[in-house]
C-alpha cells in the first residue's frame, strides 16, 4: 500500500540522541494518527453508505483517499464526495454492498497494518533503548 509506505518512509531518520528520538517519535505518530483518522472517517462513510443501500435516491460518498493522506493538513476533515460512475437503481439509489464490503474489508487491512507497523517501530526504539543501556 503505497500511502502506508510513504508513512514508513519517517524510519529513515532513525535517531541517535535522545532529541532526535523525541522527533522521530512525533513524526511517526503524527503521520499514523493522520492515516488511521483517515482510516476512521472513511469507515464511517462505509457505514453509512450500507446503511442507505435501500433509501431511494442515496448517493455513494467516499473520500480519495491517496489524495487526501498525501494533501489534507493534521485536524482537517477530508473532502467527502459522491462516488461517480456507479450503476444507479431505478430508485436513484447507487449504492454497491459489495463495493462496500470491499472497502470494509480495506479498511481493517490499513488499520491492521498501521498499527502493526507503529507496533514495530515501539520494537525497535525500545531495543535500541535497552540495547544503548548494556553498553554502559
Amino acid at each position: 500500500m503505497k500511502d502506508l509506505l510513504q508513512v514508513s518512509g519517517t524510519h529513515a531518520l532513525w535517531p541517535f540522541s535522545c532529541s532526535g528520538l523525541s522527533y522521530m517519535l512525533d513524526a511517526v505518530s503524527q503521520q499514523l494518527e493522520r492515516y488511521m483518522d483517515l482510516v476512521a472517517e472513511r469507515q464511517k462513510l462505509v457505514a453509512a453508505n450500507i446503511a442507505n443501500a435501500d433509501t431511494p435516491g442515496y448517493r455513494t460518498r467516499d473520500i480519495d483517499f491517496q489524495f487526501e493522506f498525501e494533501s489534507v493538513a493534521a485536524g482537517e476533515k477530508p473532502s467527502v464526495v459522491e462516488v461517480k460512475n456507479l450503476p444507479v437503481k431505478n430508485d436513484g439509489n447507487d449504492v454497491s454492498i459489495d463495493r462496500e464490503s470491499r472497502l470494509l474489508s480495506e479498511n481493517d487491512l490499513r488499520f491492521r497494518l498501521a498499527a502493526a507497523f507503529l507496533k514495530g517501530n515501539f520494537a525497535q526504539i525500545k531495543s535500541a533503548i535497552e540495547g544503548a543501556g548494556d553498553k554502559s
